[in-house]
């Protein structure tokens, strides 16, 4: 293990001992103060942040990116904070934290008894949002993680999610795609984060007017195993209370190839997202390149990508 490797574990561990037994505006104030400070040294992801923003906001001027990207840190830091103490928070405080609008898509999906996968972007708090749905609608549920280094590192995800209800499988092996499938035949819930591509196979969209890749997997399961697929945004307002809204079922169209069906269906999950995206994009956490422009140069380091 790398000297950076044991300092990116150590980090977490402390995160989680430390941070979850702070009383909760005391961790609100620490997260905006450690928010503040990155903006402030501007490294690469605060910097691929802003550039994010850009595409996301055109013609916005370089005084309202730099107020973007700085509330975008404290919402980023704010995701953190959330997540190093959910862990200790009560079965109330999971399901005051949230207040999803038009969840009657996924519980009259989950009736019907054919599976359901919830298909998010990096916003607001996807933790809170599925430790919410396994508390406040007792409903488990499946999701896939990317393998991080250290091992170590990701198996403290693991457990930390997996101690929230959720099922976790690995992004890396090959056999997630037939447990999701499996799970999703016996009609069960599966929840993924789909608005940036971690494989080759990835399908091309227009995004905010450009081109960009997001995972298949979500079209692809969904015709494969006859289950909704239901687009979810998230934000944040003021209050200590996370909003989000499940947007209407992404259909299978009728005709044309498999791969034909799955561009239209990622490029609806696109759209949604880039809804809720514009609405709220500071609290778009995307830190790292997404768009295929930017791709075309040597890839940036995951710095401060949230798993």
């Amino acid at each position: 293990m790398s000297l950076q490797e044991r300092l990116s574990d150590g980090a977490y561990a402390l995160g989680w001992s430390t941070v979850k037994k702070l009383p909760e505006p005391a961790a609100v104030r620490l997260g905006q103060r450690i928010a503040d400070l990155a903006w402030k040294k501007r490294g690469k992801g605060v910097r691929r942040l802003e550039s994010n923003y850009a595409r996301v906001v055109p013609g916005a001027s370089p005084e309202r990116l730099a107020e973007l990207s700085r509330a975008g840190m404290r919402s980023y830091l704010r995701y953190w904070m959330e997540s190093f103490r959910l862990p200790a928070w009560s079965e109330q405080r999971i399901r005051t934290g949230f207040a999803p609008k038009d969840v009657h898509y996924l519980t009259e999906g989950l009736a019907a008894g054919n599976g359901v996968i919830l298909a998010l972007p990096h916003l607001g708090n996807w933790d809170l949002a599925g430790a919410w749905v396994t508390t406040e609608l007792n409903t488990p549920f499946t999701t896939v993680a990317e393998r991080l280094k250290p091992e170590s590192l990701y198996d403290r995800f693991v457990a930390y999610r997996e101690g929230l209800g959720m099922e976790v499988l690995p992004h890396s092996g090959g056999s997630a795609f037939g447990t999701l499938a499996r799970r999703l035949r016996d009609g069960g819930l599966v929840c993924l984060v789909a608005d940036r591509d971690l494989s080759a196979s990835g399908v091309e969209v227009s995004f905010f007017g450009a081109a960009a890749r997001m995972p298949a997997g979500p079209a692809l399961l969904a015709q494969q195993t006859g289950a909704l697929l239901l687009p979810v945004t998230l934000w944040y307002d003021e209050s200590p209370v996370m909003q989000g809204r499940v947007h209407p079922p992404v259909e299978v169209p009728e005709t044309g190839t498999r791969a034909e069906r799955t561009s239209v269906m990622t490029q609806a999950l696109a759209d949604a997202f880039a809804s809720g995206i514009a609405d709220h994009p500071e609290d778009w956490h995307m830190l790292q390149r997404l768009w295929l422009a930017d791709l075309e140069a040597r890839p940036e380091p995951a710095e401060g990508e949230g798993p």
